[in-house]
């Protein structure tokens, strides 16, 4: 509404689109180490997490404080609530990749709302995209190594108890779902949400700017409105930002419980 009212009204109001997500290389351009501020930001999210948890856990005490209280905290949440809930007695030996994909795609979506970096890292495809081709490495290859290649392929393709015709309909469905579909869906959902998280806040907050500063007359009245939809998006893309970083991780351990399911 507020987009068709400033260009009803013949202003230079310019709304975002998908530009905001190839921006121009801030380093090293026109070579193969070419970099964007969508990149800077992913690896200083990528150092901010590593010094969090290095300082957190480089003198670990008996009774936790401070830092180390707040690193156990966060660390015991991926344990009970992802890899113990999910993986059970199977969880110990992916804690520590499913707390390092939870981490790495909570920092890299909170960039989305911070001040001066107010992009998500997760918003462009290849962050989301590379997590989903590793977390889809990781399952199958802990399946075909607790089940064996054939074992594994045949309990996923060739599922029991299915009357034999019936395989010509169910296994490429299920090849499809197991071996192509994942990673795409990982890929999308997470990418799908903070991109439209972006634009919706970009949106309502260069409005906001623009009706108070540079619009006239009654236009004025209507950035308050503007800012206070920018401000209730902000806090939603707050929970949005930590729902999808459990979504992906849960989804991964789900993914990796299934792989060693006898069934």
């Amino acid at each position: 509404m507020i987009r068709a009212m400033l260009m009803a009204a013949g202003s230079g109001f310019t709304a975002p689109n998908v530009d905001e997500f190839f921006p121009k290389a801030a380093l090293f351009a026109g070579t193969a180490f070419r970099m964007t501020r969508i990149n800077l930001i992913g690896l200083l999210m990528t150092l901010v997490v590593m010094v969090f948890f290095t300082i957190a856990f480089r003198k670990p005490q008996f009774v936790p404080r401070g830092i180390q209280n707040a690193g156990e905290v966060a660390i015991n949440f991926v344990r009970i609530n992802i890899v113990e809930e999910v993986l059970g007695k199977h969880g110990r030996a992916y804690e520590g990749y499913l707390s390092a994909l939870f981490f790495m795609v909570l920092a890299f979506n909170v960039t989305g709302f911070v001040p001066g970096l107010q992009i998500a890292g997760t918003s462009v495809v290849a962050i989301p995209m590379l997590l989903a081709i590793v977390s889809w490495i990781v399952f199958n290859a802990s399946g075909i190594r607790h089940h064996g290649l054939g074992h594994y392929l045949k309990a996923n393709l060739f599922p029991s108890g299915v009357p034999a015709p019936i395989y010509l309909l169910v296994t490429p469905i299920e090849f499809i779902s197991t071996f192509l579909l994942r990673p795409v869906t990982l890929t999308v959902r997470l990418l799908a949400n903070m991109m439209s998280g972006h634009l919706l806040l970009v949106l309502f907050f260069s409005a906001t700017s623009y009706l108070l500063f540079d619009a006239t007359g009654f236009l004025k009245i209507f950035g308050l409105a503007s800012y206070a939809m920018g401000f209730a998006f902000t806090l939603f893309e707050i929970l949005v930002a930590f729902l999808q970083a459990y979504i992906f991780t849960l989804l991964t351990a789900v993914y990796i419980d299934g792989a060693l399911s006898e069934h």
